[in-house]
């Protein structure tokens, strides 16, 4: 592992809980992403659990997170692994108790740490009390809070698929009709045009909220609306597996929807949403940037998965994050993520197999130092990698039903890596997902022992963007964009000036910054801190990347 250069703990800020009013958690913070199920076992039974988290606050809190969010830990079958919610005011005793999740909120909250929690509102599970009324009877008063429809001789309402390209109707012996699932079958759609609906699941949001809940990530939110004439679905050159989403995604009503509950957010002091916009294909930016509305009248946040999807390419970086930049709306707030639950670790991404981890500190250093709130995936800060998963180890559904062309998601949801003792410190007993077997080399132990490691790097950037106003809130300026493998940008705040060189080359790079002022080194990937930076001498070396504080005289 190359050297790296940094400060030291005894350096880093205390926290910043005395900002200023214009201060926002979810605008200036770091957002961490936990998947449940993998983070820690408190009892033992395999499966990650709120106690778990409770035991790792302290690790959250020196890593200087301001945010966790929560996959869901409501009750739930399991089919879709917690996305087919059965009660939305419960926690499944898998993960705990409501006694646990309001110790978690106590403790967090004491350490300026946030809770999100995922709130699915484009469906419930199939054995969701509303449901179960709903497919009780044709006259049931529930009837209408799901999508129910005759079929059309024989067959069904129309020709609309799920996103995984099957049949998006279910037929109901019972009454002889067919509900709407966009996902899997266990998961019936809600049906949003249904005002009763509406206030009664706006009441299990307010719960949450009084509660102390601090924000929501929310589910799929685009696909909430659906076409109210249930028209058919296009095809592109007459194939249905090309179906284009016409009126079942991004409609007029899921704008409403999520104008009203930022409405509703809003009569709670500092709390927030993020949206997470389905499309295809994935990573159209005009799409996710049509939920920010200015002012109040969209969401928070929406993740843009443009920079996930790139190839390792300087200049195609640079255009997905100005061509991002340029769609947000007056107003409204970018945010960035590079893995999640869905879209597997950022650093099996990237591409050609050679250099990963150089690639991956590059991606770190332009993750925390872009405008706008950066989320991290959990295992990100020491170097997780996507977990070898063999057939009869796969338990994501999606995995199973498109082996082997698609092996499932369940690869990026292995178990943390705490310790290279047995099952990596997260289980003593065996684990709901094999650990990676690079445990024993990448945990967060031994990483924090090592003053190079992927762990130090990520806690000294958290804690540069806590320390200097121009990393959180400032301006973004690009210097060079892209060309010969370089992307350099300035941020900057009042007085305070900060470039961000990187380099995602393999080969050396001259840089020409005649116009720059001399500095000195806050952070480097090659560079001692403090070293004097004078911008007509650069040679940026093979993936390097380097903070340099400009207002700092050389």
């Amino acid at each position: 592992m190359e050297s790296f250069h940094g400060k030291q703990a005894t350096d880093l800020p205390a926290d910043f809980s005395h900002r200023d009013n214009n201060w926002l958690w979810w605008k200036h913070g770091v957002i961490y992403h936990i998947y449940p199920r993998s983070f820690h076992d408190s009892n033992n039974d395999g499966i990650g659990d709120l106690r778990g988290i409770i035991g790792k606050i302290d690790y959250l809190s020196d890593l200087g997170i301001d945010a966790i969010w929560l996959s869901p830990v409501y009750p739930s079958p399991m089919i879709d692994f917690g996305y087919d919610i059965s009660d939305y005011r419960e926690i499944d005793p898998v993960f705990g108790n409501l006694n646990d999740f309001r110790e978690l909120l106590e403790i967090a909250h004491k350490k300026n740490i946030r809770i999100i929690m995922d709130l699915v509102m484009n469906h419930t599970s199939n054995i969701h009390q509303w449901f179960k009324e709903s497919r009780s009877s044709v006259d049931n008063p529930k009837r209408d809070w799901y999508i129910w429809k005759k079929g059309r001789n024989g067959n069904p309402p129309n020709n609309w698929k799920t996103v995984f390209g099957g049949c998006a109707w279910e037929f109901d012996e019972s009454t002889q009709q067919y509900y709407l699932h966009t996902f899997f079958k266990e998961q019936p759609d809600l049906n949003w045009s249904n005002e009763d609906l509406k206030k009664t699941f706006f009441n299990e949001i307010r719960y949450w909220l009084d509660m102390g809940v601090d924000g929501f990530r929310l589910d799929v939110l685009n696909l909430i609306g659906k076409g109210k004439h249930f028209t058919n679905n296009p095809l592109p050159l007459g194939i249905p597996l090309l179906q284009k989403h016409k009126y079942t995604s991004n409609l007029p009503e899921s704008h409403h929807i999520a104008s009203d509950l930022r409405h509703l957010l809003n009569t709670y002091p500092e709390r927030m949403c993020v949206a997470e916009v389905y499309s295809l294909p994935p990573g159209d930016s005009s799409i996710a940037a049509s939920y920010l509305q200015s002012g109040d009248n969209g969401v928070n946040m929406a993740f843009d998965f443009s920079l996930m999807l790139r190839s390792w390419n300087a200049r195609k970086y640079f255009k997905a994050i100005r061509k991002w930049y340029d769609l947000i709306p007056e107003n409204g707030w970018p945010c960035h993520v590079l893995s999640n639950h869905d879209l597997h670790r950022h650093l099996d991404r990237f591409r050609f197999r050679r250099n990963k981890e150089k690639k991956a500190r590059v991606a770190a250093m332009l993750l925390l130092t872009l405008k706008g709130t950066p989320f991290l995936y959990y295992g990100d800060e020491i170097g997780m990698r996507n977990a070898k998963l063999r057939k009869h180890e796969i338990l994501d559904p999606l995995g199973k039903l498109f082996w082997p062309f698609f092996k499932g998601r369940d690869k990026g949801r292995s178990p943390m890596q705490w310790t290279d003792d047995h099952h990596a410190g997260f289980s003593e007993s065996k684990p709901w997902l094999p650990v990676n077997t690079d445990y024993p080399e990448v945990n967060v132990r031994s990483q924090k022992n090592d003053e190079s490691s992927f762990f130090h790097l990520y806690r000294r950037l958290i804690h540069l963007r806590k320390k200097h106003e121009a990393l959180n809130r400032g301006d973004w300026s690009p210097l060079i964009n892209g060309r010969n493998g370089l992307l350099v940008y300035l941020r900057v705040f009042g007085l305070e000036k900060i470039i961000v060189l990187l380099n995602f080359s393999p080969k050396r790079r001259t840089v020409d910054l005649t116009d720059i002022s001399k500095g000195r080194v806050l952070l480097s990937t090659h560079r001692p801190v403090d070293e004097a930076f004078i911008p007509d001498t650069i040679v940026a070396e093979p993936f390097e990347a380097t903070i340099v504080d400009l207002s700092k005289a050389a």
